[in-house]
Order: C-alpha cells, then structure tokens, then sequence
C-alpha cells in the first residue's frame, strides 16, 4: 500500500474542498468482509487530476457525478479522478471491505466468554481507507453523516448521538468538520452506563462479559470524566465543541486510547478484572483525563500534516497530567510521571533514531514515516518541554495563548508556526527562541553541580553539558538534627540557565544533598556531587517530597545506563530503600526497572541468580512493611514482583492451590496467570495446567494468558508451535500474538531458544510486510529476543542492513539494537570491574 507523501498531500489541498461524507455501513454481511457505500460532496478549484483511497476486498462500483468509473483502475489503495473540471461533484463507491484482526481499520472480535461479537474501528493514521472510500489526509476536513445497520441486539456508537431507526439501522447526526483518521464507530451489544452533565450526555460502554467490573468502576469514571471536563472549560475559552461524550472500553486495542471526538475509545483492560493499586487507577484517570484535551487540541484545531502530530500528544500529554492533579483525587500525577513517563522520553532521546520533538517537515515525507515518530519524545519529552514552558513562561500567559489559538483556528487546521505566533502573542518573551532551542534540537541536557566550601560559606556552581534555557528549581537538604536518618529541606530556589551558571555563594554550611531540578520543572539528566550522592544512597527514602525521590531515582537510573553505577549498587539501593517508600508509583517504577533491564539485561548470567535473590528479598521486606493491612497497593506490587522473579515452585503451587497469599491478596485471574506463566518458565507446569486454568478463566484475558503460558514452556515442542504461529500461520490476533511473543523467550531458557536466534531476523521481516505496521511493532517490540550477547547484535545489525524491511520494523529494530549495545557495554564494565 503507497504511503501518501506530504507533496501529494499538499497538492490535493490546493485543489479539493471536500465538504461532505455520506457513509452506509452494513455489518451483517458475514464474518469476513462489511459492505461500505460512501457518497463524497467536494468542489475543485480548478481543472485536474487527483485520486482518493481505498483498500477493498472487492470493489463493486464507482460513479464520478452519475458517470461510472472503470472499479480496475484501483491500483494498490489509489483509485485515480482525472479530468476533473472546477467546480462541485459528487463520488460514490461501493464495496466489500474486510475486517481486521490487528487492530487496525475495523477490528472484529468475538469474546470467547460468551460468544458475543463487536467491531469497532481504528482509522489513525491512514487507515481509513480499510472501512470506506475518502481524500485521506488530515488537512481535508469535512462533515460526516453516518447509517449502520448492524445484527438487532447490536447497540451503534459514533462520534455523534446515534438514532435507532428500525430493523437494525441506526442514523448518527451529522458532525462538525472532522479530519477522515477521527473518524469512529463501535458497533456490538455493548453494556452502557448513560448519564447527562452539561446538558450533554455521556456514557461509558463495554462488552457484556465486562458488564460487573465497569458498574463498579462507574461511578468512579464518570466522577473522573465529570471533574476533567469542568476543568477544562476553566481553562479553555472555547466550550466542547461535540454533541455528546461516549467513552467505549473496546477489546484488542493496539493503543491505550483514542481522541475520536465524542467516542473516545479505550483498551479494555482498563476494565479491571482483578485488583489494581491506586496508581493504575490515576493512569487510568490520567488516560481519560488525556483524550479528553484532545478534544480541543486535536480535534477542534487539527495539525495540517504529521510533522505536528507531536503537538497533539505532547498537549494532551501535558495537560492529561496537570489537569488530573489539579481536579481529583491524584494529586501526584507528576510523580508517575516522572518515574514512568520521563525515562521513557530520555532513553528513546539517546537512541540514534532521536529526532527533534517537532520534526523538520522534511523529516517526514510521508505517512508511513510519520507513524515512526510516536515514541516517549513525541509524548513524554514534548510534555516536559511544555510543563518548562509554563515554568518560563507563567500558566495566565500560556492559556492566553493557546485559547487564542483555539479562537483562530476552531474547526481548522493550523501548524506550529500558528500555535508559537498564539503564544507569542500573548507575552513578551521571545517564544520563537524557546522553540527553537527546546523544539527543533535532539539530545538531553546533563546539569552537574559542582560544590566547594569554606567554614559556614560554600559555593554552587551547576555545570550543564547542553544548549536549552531552563529554569530549574534547585533543592538544598540537611540531615535532621534530631534524627541523622532523615533529610529536611532547607531551602529550595529557581534559578535560570544559562544566564546563572556563575558560583553561587550560600550560607549555613555544606548542605547534606543538593538536587538540580528539584520538583522535576526541566528535562534534564542530572549528576550528584560525590557528597550528595552517597547521601542519595544512603538516605534515599528519608527525602521528605516523592517528586524530589522520583528525581534522584531517575539519576541512579540514568548512572546505571551510562556505566557510571554498578548494577548491583542500585539493586542494593533498592532493597535499602523501597520497603520504606510510600508512593506506589515509585516503588513500581523502580521494582519494574530493576527486574526487566538490571535483573534480565544488565547482569551477567552467572550473577542473574543473586540479582533476582535480592529483588526477592525486597519484596519480601515490603510485605513484611504491609503485614498490618495499612497498605494493599503496595503488598500486591511486592507480590506482583515476588512471582515474577521467583526461581522456585513454591510458594507458587501453595497460592495457586489455596487461591491466596498468606495474609492477602486472593488470587484473582490476574495473579493466577502470573504465577502460572513463572512457573511454566520453570518447568513446573504443564499443557494440562494451562488447560484448567483456563477452563477456569476462558475470557480473552484467559486466552491471552494461556497463550502467554504455552509459549513459555521449556519444550521444543512448545516452542515450535508458539513461533509457527507468530511467523508461519497469520491467525494470531493482535493481542494473542503479543501474549505469545511474550511467553516465547526467556533469560532462564537461553540454551532451548537459541536456534531460533537467526531465524527471528528472517521471519520477523517477512511477517512485518505481510501483516503490517501493528504488528511489525509487536515484531521488533515483544518478540525480540532475549539473549545479551555478541551474536544477537551482530545479527541485527546485519538485518538492519537489508532494503527489505518495513519502515515499522526498522524503527523498532533500531532501538532495540542500541540498547543491546548499550546493555553489552553495561556487562562488559560489570564483568571487568
């Protein structure tokens, strides 16, 4: 399928205003394929040729102006219009089309717990042209009136109200202009809570088979959605620009969200089965508190092509956050962020496929190369870039400019140059240089602060390897003099770089720690002084503010990562410390880090077995902190952490037998299929194991979890069946593909997975052109192997170097490679020291 080029884009603007789209969708056509009738209302403005897409099953016909068209000039996914004349016309096509199993153009399942079916679509980026005819670009906006008619016990959602007309046919109300990729429908017998606020209504919607677990969790949604929504119309100027708010809980989904205006569609995992902690929750919340700016920045105002697509995740990715804090319960939300997100945004900005947050246009030529640019810096650096605006710039300044950008652009496109003009237009800073220094560059800034003293006197210098202004705020702590155990602020002050990068003099004696970026304000990697840092891992948990420990974690990480901090030392920091924290976000963050990449890549194999005894012991300790019940957010991550790295068959066999741990947690399916998935790494499980199980639990989680548990057992069997079906068979869904890939390598079975070392570099290119951009990212992302070593880099490396590989798989391929290398230097340092 041709990738539409920001040139051919632009042309077909210069001569199309596509005004409106009449769409008839009927979903009872059979298992495979929908039938799709599309009737587009657009005026040339001059003579010419242009094209509109289209990937069928079957095209049957098309009609330009009542005239038809030859339906085998379709070539590929472009059905050519020459000879157009100035003036209004009018297209019809009719055609077949499929549905999808990866998630992409018009997903359809079917929920093994009863039988029941639904679809729903996913147009983002160019995927439009799977589910009906249309001028694919995001610059093309047009209104959009939709029919459905669907199986009778069928519920229809769209992005506007929908209308039960009668047998099965439902009608949606006409949208304001909308770009095609926004595009929604979720059809199926979905189980909905409907409510009214503002007049308008809202409405939560989820599979039959879910129907318990989101009445238990409705009121806390809509309270969320309820609490966001009055925020922002604090904020923004201009009120919802739709007529409802449908928020769809939807099976299989690729992403976590979509901004789909007035049907936002969310994974359905945020449905939770099993027991959650507090912080899964605020990212839920933050999740809904995220599409939701969407609406505004996105939705309303529309980027003109994907080189800006980082604008509408970064915005949203910012605000997701702020307004979250500043509206409900989550008043941490910056903590998770900065423990979760932030390293997110770091490490993809120290991989050589880094690019600017705002790509040059050139950067990308066109739609496939655009999908590349969806990664922790189009999100998590674009946010920090923001929230550092808002500290440089002030929020009544900020607002004032975007709500001015909302005002001039509503319904319309605009590009970066309009939002910088916006924001400029509402101070006297010299926003265009903000940009183009925060903006337009690659790479992360490393602050190191450099501190002599004298007496009672002492003296601050903070060096800073990197170009961007920033405004920091820097912590100065001293021990309690009445307990040398803990910390206690001093004094914490903003200062701006680099116009004070001189040596500060300060008063009251050395201080104990001194944190650069305290409160986590700039983007920035951040060294400690020797004092400070051996205070740092000494002393971590006693710093009184979790932002401030969210802070000095990331530096220990980002030491780990550049070889300037032995694996085992924050392995040992941990232990010291964790079982002291109180913010879950932390205690996961740091938990997660130290199992996935110290534990399981940064370690040599001969040390694996102490690594992986020390995060046991850990968990442990923080059990044992959680004993009273004080906690259970804390317990459950501890024991999350207890099965994932034990080496043993018990106490797992005991827990799956009794159903509970000791003291708590019942196991629920979630902690079921954990446990069970370690042991089969172990070898102390079996297919007859995975089978009750999962005639215990036969939801889609329960598939995914037995898929997950097959393709983990230690046998050549097992494993030759899991690869033939990721690479040979395509019947893998999205979802059970990533559970098998997941399952299919392991540190422990190095020995057994190593002759499918090689072929992996083969079959992955090939099952990434066959099936496409989902899962060639679940390809490079879930399947790669596992194996730390010399070989797996230097048969990537050759691999990347082939001109078959699909733009998706490349990308992914990059960054795992150069995190090989990085975690090959890592062991190498460890094993030499």
């Amino acid at each position: 399928m041709p990738a539409l080029t920001r040139d051919e884009a632009q042309t077909r603007a210069q001569l199309l205003d596509v005004r409106r789209y009449e769409i008839t969708l009927d979903l009872t056509t059979g298992e495979e394929t929908f039938d799709s009738r599309t009737a587009i209302t657009f005026t040339a403005a001059a003579d010419g040729d242009t094209f509109v897409e289209l990937k069928p099953a079957h095209l049957r016909s098309v009609t330009l102006d009542g005239t038809p068209l030859d339906p085998a000039a379709l070539n590929d996914n472009r059905l050519p219009l020459t000879g157009l004349t100035a003036g209004e016309h009018r297209l019809t096509v009719d055609a077949a089309m499929r549905y999808s199993r990866t998630g992409e153009g018009m997903h359809r399942f079917t929920d093994p717990t009863d039988g029941e079916t639904y679809v729903y679509t996913q147009l983002f980026l160019d995927d439009i042209q799977r589910v009906f005819a249309a001028f694919d670009q995001p610059d093309l906006k047009a209104a959009f009136e939709l029919t459905v008619t669907a199986p009778k016990s069928w519920t229809v959602l769209a992005n506007s109200v929908t209308e039960h007309t009668g047998g099965g046919t439902w009608k949606a109300a006409p949208t304001p202009p909308l770009p095609t990729y926004l595009v929604a429908v979720a059809a199926g017998p979905w189980h909905s809570v409907r409510t009214e606020h503002r007049g308008l209504p809202f409405g939560l919607h989820c599979r039959r088979s879910l129907a318990p677990h989101l009445d238990a969790d409705a009121d806390e949604l809509l309270d969320i959605t309820r609490a966001c929504f009055d925020r922002y119309h604090e904020k923004f100027a201009e009120p919802y620009p739709f007529d409802s708010y449908d928020q769809a809980f939807v099976p299989e989904f690729n992403a976590g969200a979509m901004e789909n205006p007035g049907l936002v569609t969310f994974r359905d995992d945020f449905v939770y089965r099993s027991a959650v902690t507090d912080t899964q929750r605020q990212t839920r919340a933050m999740v809904v508190a995220h599409e939701m700016a969407h609406m505004w920045f996105g939705d309303l105002v529309t980027l003109k092509w994907w080189d800006d697509i980082w604008l509408n995740e970064s915005f949203a990715e910012y605000m997701g956050y702020q307004t979250l804090t500043e509206a409900s319960r989550f008043t941490d939300t910056w903590v998770d962020f900065g423990v979760a997100r932030k390293s997110w945004g770091y490490d993809a900005d120290q991989r050589p496929s880094t690019h600017p947050v705002a790509p040059d246009p050139d950067a990308v030529p066109d739609t496939a190369s655009a999908l590349l640019n969806f990664d922790g810096i189009s999100y998590a650096k674009g946010a920090s870039a923001l929230r550092q605006l808002v500290t440089w710039l002030g929020e009544k300044d900020f607002l004032a400019g975007i709500n001015a950008h909302f005002a001039r652009h509503k319904f319309a496109n605009a590009t970066l140059a309009d939002f910088i003009d916006n924001l400029a237009s509402a101070t006297d800073r010299d926003v265009h240089a903000w940009a183009d220094a925060w903006l337009r560059t690659t790479g992360v800034d490393t602050f190191t602060p450099a501190v002599s003293h004298s007496g009672r006197a002492w003296t601050l210098r903070l060096d800073r390897d990197g170009s961007r202004p920033h405004r920091v705020a820097i912590g100065v702590y001293d021990r309690d003099l009445s307990d040398g155990r803990q910390l206690v602020l001093r004094e914490r002050y903003e200062t701006d770089l680099p116009e004070q990068t001189a040596p500060t003099p300060r008063d009251g004696g050395c201080p104990a720690l001194i944190v650069p970026n305290d409160h986590d304000l700039t983007y920035a990697k951040i060294r400690l002084d020797p004092v400070s840092q051996d205070t740092a891992l000494r002393s971590l948990s006693s710093v009184p503010d979790p932002l401030t420990r969210a802070v000095l974690w990331n530096a220990l990480r980002d030491m780990v990562r550049d070889g300037d901090l032995e694996p085992a030392a924050y392995l040992d920091t941990a232990r010291a410390h964790l079982p002291a924290e109180t913010d879950l976000a932390l205690v996961s963050g740091v938990l997660t880090f130290a199992g996935t990449v110290i534990a399981d890549h940064y370690t040599p194999r001969t040390r694996r077995p102490a690594a992986l005894a020390t995060l046991d012991a850990l968990c442990h300790d923080v059990i044992r902190h959680t004993e009273d019940g004080s906690d259970p957010g804390l317990r459950l991550i501890a024991v999350r952490g207890l099965i994932d790295v034990a080496t043993q068959a018990e106490p797992l066999h005991t827990w799956l037998a009794q159903g509970a741990v000791p003291g708590g947690p019942e196991l629920d399916p979630e902690l079921r299929w954990r446990a069970l998935a370690r042991l089969a790494v172990l070898g102390e499980a079996d297919e007859d194991t995975i089978a009750a199980e999962l005639r215990r639990d036969p939801s889609a989680t329960g598939q995914e979890g037995a898929a997950r548990c097959r393709a983990a057992l230690p046998d050549p069997e097992a494993k030759h069946r899991a690869w033939d079906a990721m690479f040979t068979t395509d019947d893998l869904s999205n979802s059970l593909f990533i559970a098998t890939a997941q399952g299919f390598w392991q540190p422990e079975q190095d020995d057994l997975v190593r002759p499918y070392l090689a072929r992996y570099f083969d079959d992955a290119v090939d099952v990434a052109a066959r099936r496409g951009p989902a899962i060639a990212d679940a390809t490079g992302r879930h399947a790669f192997p596992c194996a730390v070593d010399d070989e797996t880099l230097r048969l990537g490396e050759t691999c990347l170097a082939r001109n078959d590989l699909t733009p998706a798989l490349r990308r992914r391929l990059t960054d795992q490679l150069d995190d090989l290398a990085r975690a090959l230097r890592v062991l190498h340092k460890t094993e030499q020291g």
